[in-house]
C-alpha cells in the first residue's frame, strides 16, 4: 500500500486549501481500497435526469452515499427500489466538491438472488471455458427413437406434459421413467443418479432431463456442476427441458439439446404421424414421378440410338462426300491465299513507284516554286501595304505642318536671328523681317508698329 502526506502539519509557514485538502484526500482513499463489495439497504434514491443513480446503502449502524453513473446502471438486470436489499461492487471515492465520502458503484445485485446469479455466471465461465458447451462434442440426436427415457419429478406437472404429447403424436414410443427430485438440496444427486442409472439399463434411445418453471432458486439443481458433469459424461444423447422458455440453465448449455419447455421435448422426439403420413406420401409420389421421368427419359434415349443406327454403306458415302467437301475447301484456300499474295505484290510495286526519288525530288522542287510563288506575292503585299501606310501617315504629317498653314495664305514673320514674330511689340520701326511665304520668302523692313491694348492691365 502507498502512503500518501496531506499536509505537513509541522509546517507553520504554509497552509493548503481546502479543494487541495480534498484532492488530496479524494485521492488517498481511491489509492488505498481496491475495488470492493458492499451489501445494504438502499434509501434516498434519485434517479437524475442525466441518468445517474444517487442513493444511501445503509444497515442497521451506519449509511454510505453512493453514485452510480448511466454507463453503469444500464447493465442492472433489476429496477432497484427504496428498501431493495443488495450488493454492490464498487470503487471508494470522495466527491470533492462537498468533502463527502462515497461510494462509486460498478455493478448491483439482488442480495440472495444476486448471489444465486453471480454464482450462476461464474460456473458459466469455467465450463465454457473448459469447453462443456462446445457445439463440436454434442451429440446428434435420434429423429425417431424407440425408447425415450425421462429424468424428472414422478409427481411433477412436467412428466404428464411429456406423456400427453407422446400419447398426441406417437403413441408407439416406450417412455422409462427415472424418477428424481427436481428441487430442494437433495435433487441434484438424484438427477445425477437418475442419468447414471438410465446408462447403465442402456435401453433408451434419448433422455429428456428436466421440469416444469419455477424461481431461480426453485430450478438451481440444473446450475450444479456435478449435474452438469453427469449430462456430458452421458452415453445416450440427452434433451434438456427446464423450466420456460425464458429460463436457461446449465444443463441447457450442456445437453446435446435444448427444448424451452418439457412439452416441446417430446414434441421434438415425436414428429406428428399425420405429419409423417403426409410426408410418406409425398415421397411416395415423388418417387413415382421420379420413375416415370426416368422410364421416360430411357425410352427417349432408345428412339435417337435406334434414329441414329444406320447402314455401314450410308456411313461411308457419308465419309466421302466429307472428303469432297474438304477438297474443295483446300481448293478455295490455295486460290484464295494465291490472290491475297498477289494483291499485297501490286500494292507493294505501287508502293515502291511511289517512294521513287526522282518523283520526290519533282514534287520538292514544284513545292519550291509554290513556296518561291507565295514568297513573292506576300512580299508585293507587305510593299503595297506599306506603301499605303506611308501615304496615310504623310497626308496626317502634312496636315499638321506650318507649311500646309502657308499654303492657305498665312505667313511666318522672322527678325534677323530667326526667331519668330507672335507680337508687334517684339519689333521696333527700322527693324530688317522676313517673311516666309508658301513660295520663296520677302525681306521688309519695318516702318510703324501696332501693338494690341494689354487688357490685363
Amino acid at each position: 500500500m502507498r502512503n500518501y502526506s496531506l499536509a505537513n502539519s509541522s509546517s507553520t509557514n504554509h497552509a493548503i486549501s481546502v479543494s487541495e485538502l480534498n484532492r488530496q484526500a479524494k485521492s488517498l482513499l481511491e489509492n488505498s481500497f481496491l475495488s470492493l463489495r458492499v451489501s445494504g439497504e438502499i434509501s434516498n434514491l434519485t434517479r437524475a435526469s442525466s441518468g445517474h443513480w444517487y442513493f444511501t446503502l445503509k444497515d442497521d449502524r451506519a449509511q454510505v452515499r453512493c453514485a452510480m453513473f448511466r454507463g453503469r446502471n444500464t447493465q442492472v438486470r433489476f429496477r432497484p427500489q427504496e428498501g431493495s436489499q443488495v450488493v454492490c461492487t464498487a470503487k471508494v471515492s470522495l466527491y470533492e466538491g462537498r468533502g463527502d465520502f462515497q461510494l462509486i458503484v460498478e455493478q448491483m445485485q439482488e442480495d440472495g438472488l444476486g448471489q444465486l446469479q453471480q454464482a450462476f455466471e461464474l460456473l458459466k465461465q469455467r465450463l465454457q471455458h473448459e469447453g462443456l458447451f462446445a457445439q463440436e462434442r454434442k451429440r446428434p440426436i435420434p429423429q425417431h427413437p424407440k425408447v425415450v427415457g425421462v429424468v424428472t419429478s414422478a409427481t411433477g406437472a412436467a412428466l404428464h406434459d411429456i406423456l400427453t404429447a407422446f400419447k398426441r403424436r406417437q403413441p408407439g414410443i416406450l417412455v422409462n421413467l427415472y424418477p428424481s427430485l427436481v428441487q430442494g438440496a437433495e435433487a441434484a444427486d438424484q438427477i445425477v443418479k437418475a442419468i447414471e442409472l438410465a446408462n447403465r439399463h442402456a435401453q433408451a434411445d434419448v433422455l429428456i432431463v428436466g421440469r416444469g418453471g419455477g424461481s431461480l432458486e426453485d430450478l438451481w439443481p440444473f446450475n450444479e456442476e456435478r449435474v452438469a458433469r453427469a449430462i456430458l459424461a452421458s452415453e445416450i444423447p440427452i434433451v434438456s427441458a427446464v423450466g420456460h422458455e425464458v429460463d436457461l440453465s446449465i444443463s441447457d448449455l450442456v445437453a446435446d439439446l435444448r427444448a424451452p419447455t418439457p412439452t416441446a421435448a417430446a414434441e421434438l422426439l415425436s414428429p406428428d404421424q399425420s405429419a409423417i403420413r403426409q410426408r410418406l406420401e409425398q415421397l411416395r409420389r415423388g418417387l413415382q414421378q421420379r420413375m416415370q421421368w426416368h422410364l421416360q427419359r430411357q425410352s427417349d434415349r432408345l428412339t435417337a440410338l435406334r434414329r441414329q443406327l444406320r447402314h455401314p454403306g450410308d456411313k461411308i458415302r457419308e465419309q466421302q462426300q466429307r472428303c469432297d467437301d474438304l477438297d474443295l475447301r483446300l481448293q478455295r484456300a490455295i486460290k484464295l491465299q494465291l490472290t491475297r499474295r498477289s494483291e499485297r505484290l501490286s500494292n507493294l510495286k505501287l508502293r515502291l513507284a511511289t517512294q521513287n526519288p526522282q518523283r520526290q525530288l519533282k514534287r520538292q522542287r514544284q513545292h519550291l516554286d509554290e513556296l518561291q510563288q507565295q514568297m513573292q506575292r506576300r512580299i508585293q503585299t507587305m510593299l503595297e501595304r506599306r506603301k499605303l501606310m506611308l501615304a496615310q501617315q504623310a497626308s496626317r504629317l502634312n496636315a499638321i505642318s506650318p507649311l500646309a498653314t502657308l499654303e492657305r495664305g498665312y505667313a511666318l514673320a522672322q527678325t534677323e536671328t530667326g526667331a519668330l514674330v507672335r507680337d508687334a511689340r517684339e519689333v521696333a520701326p527700322g527693324d530688317l523681317l522676313h517673311i516666309r511665304l508658301a513660295q520663296g520668302t520677302v525681306e521688309t523692313q519695318v516702318t510703324l508698329t501696332h501693338p494690341e491694348p494689354d487688357h490685363s492691365k
